[in-house]
């Protein structure tokens, strides 16, 4: 490991950093929030209407313009598949140093989630707003940031003299839809990649903003449309009920098979595995961090007795565990059901719900697919039609998670060093409840790579809900800490 940063010298990375954020980051997101650049999965006719070529074109400007010595940028562009940005700058180290000459990989996206509704009255998804240190707007902290604060970690340590290794980016445009193009670029650029020794990337979250948070694990997930069919055209409810079964209580029936509705445990043992010992100690030690804002966090409604709505527990260690390492069941969409405004006396002929099943890091998610589909289908009641349509693209049914690899002495020190330098509080570990397909893609491809996953969605940041927002400070903060772990790179 190299020698430790001197006081001066990590004050002089955070003040670029802070400097950087000011005076071009915000103003570049600002810009890239207001466009409507919609991952494929929910934007079919993204190629036409050019909103990822916008964006995707607007950060390699921003980039280039930057003038990084040495810095090379290409948008490649493979048939029928997602612009995405790769950048190459040269390692800063002396010819004769000791270091190793591994590359670290930077990862970010640039695609977004759609709009969803309950913004507050005065934001929007795509009208940005900076208030309070807060940039709310779709897609600013998950993650367009990214490449802008990648580059902005490589010019700190550039600007102070301080030595660093090889960096590449690869910024995808396809990650909300499961970055079904991404396998296809890796095998195309693993040539240019080299010998990736450590990857950054930025798409994560945090458990506060008070310290540098490593992620641990994501989980896997499985997504689809189930859908149940019982009569070809909507009739009567008075003439039809009791007679005709309702496609929603079938759907109830199917669903049971999978979930208890009682308790939200999944109940194919299939779908679970064991926790790690050491992922456990850490949920431990997160629990006496955050303590009951692992759970009171969340935006909870008004209850019955006027106190607000309660979680699946109030156990903090528990409530770690349950939304990182065991299956849930969540149904994010309906299609079958009229507004209610318009919702007369009918036996509705079909519903249709789509599902989000997320998965434990060690599950995989192909597999899961296929069993969640015939537990689905099979023996339908009243012979009823039932199908489960998986969303996943390019061969791929479901998402798989991911276990970070045991961390080695060099990268534990430095992320405790820069957590401690620009936060003044240790490093926090974390197990993350979403899914990035690349983390497991990167740990087949480089194996013996270590894992640097971080990001700025922490409490109430909200990202792919309403008042979605980036925290400024903190990202200013985690800049400056990805510059000093690049710079301890052995």
């Amino acid at each position: 490991m190299n020698a430790p940063l001197s006081p001066a010298a990590l004050s002089a990375l955070a003040a670029y950093s802070d400097s950087a954020w000011d005076q071009r980051i915000v103003p570049a997101l600002t810009d890239y929030i207001e466009v409507p650049a919609k991952s494929p999965m929910f934007e079919p006719d993204w190629a036409a209407k050019g909103l990822l070529d916008r964006v995707v074109r607007d950060a390699a400007a921003w980039v280039e313009g930057r003038k990084v010595a040495g810095l090379k940028l290409e948008v490649v562009r493979l048939e029928g598949r997602t612009p995405l940005i790769f950048f190459d700058v040269p390692s800063t180290h002396p010819a004769d140093s000791n270091t190793s000459g591994d590359t670290v990989l930077l990862y970010g996206h640039l695609d977004k989630q759609p709009e969803f509704n309950g913004w507050r009255k005065d934001l929007g998804p795509w009208t940005p707003k900076y208030e309070n240190g807060l940039l709310y707007g779709r897609g600013g902290a998950d993650d367009g940031y990214a490449v802008y604060a990648a580059i902005s970690a490589i010019e700190a340590l550039d600007a102070q003299g301080i030595p660093r290794p090889r960096c590449v980016g690869l910024i995808e445009a396809c990650e909300e839809s499961g970055s079904p193009d991404l396998p296809g670029y890796i095998d195309a650029l693993r040539p240019r990649l080299g010998q990736v020794g450590l990857v950054v990337c930025l798409d994560s979250g945090a458990g506060n903003y008070d310290q540098l948070w490593l992620t641990t694990s994501l989980r896997g997930m499985v997504s689809g449309v189930l859908k149940v069919e019982i009569l070809s055209e909507g009739i009567h409810s008075g003439d039809a009920s009791g007679l005709v079964p309702s496609s929603f209580r079938i759907l109830r029936h199917v669903l049971d098979r999978l979930e208890d509705s009682a308790t939200g445990e999944l109940l194919p043992q299939s779908f679970h595995c064991e926790v790690p010992a050491s992922r456990l100690a850490q949920a431990q030690a997160t629990a006496a961090i955050l303590k009951d804002e692992v759970w009171k966090r969340m935006p909870w409604s008004c209850g019955a007795d006027g106190g607000p709505t309660l979680p699946t527990t109030t156990d903090p260690v528990q409530g770690l565990l349950n939304r990182t390492w065991r299956p849930t069941l969540s149904v994010t969409g309906v299609d079958g059901f009229p507004a209610l405004s318009s919702a007369g006396n009918v036996l509705r002929p079909y519903t249709a719900f789509k599902l989000s099943l997320r998965l434990p890091p060690l599950v995989d998610g192909n597999q899961a697919s296929l069993k969640l589909k015939a537990l689905l289908e099979d023996n339908a009641p009243y012979n009823a039609k039932v199908t489960f349509h998986a969303d996943g693209r390019a061969g791929a049914l479901g998402a798989n998670g991911w276990n970070a690899p045991e961390l080695s002495p060099w990268l534990e020190t430095a992320l405790n060093s820069a957590s401690g330098a620009h936060f003044g509080a240790p490093l926090g570990y974390i197990g993350q409840g979403g899914t990035i397909p690349l983390m497991s893609m990167l740990g087949q491809a480089f194996p013996k790579a270590q894992m640097m996953v971080c990001g700025v969605l922490g409490p109430k940041s909200n990202a792919h809900g309403p008042n979605e927002f980036l925290h400024v400070p903190y990202g200013k903060k985690l800049t400056a800490a990805v510059a000093q772990v690049m710079a301890a790179c052995p």
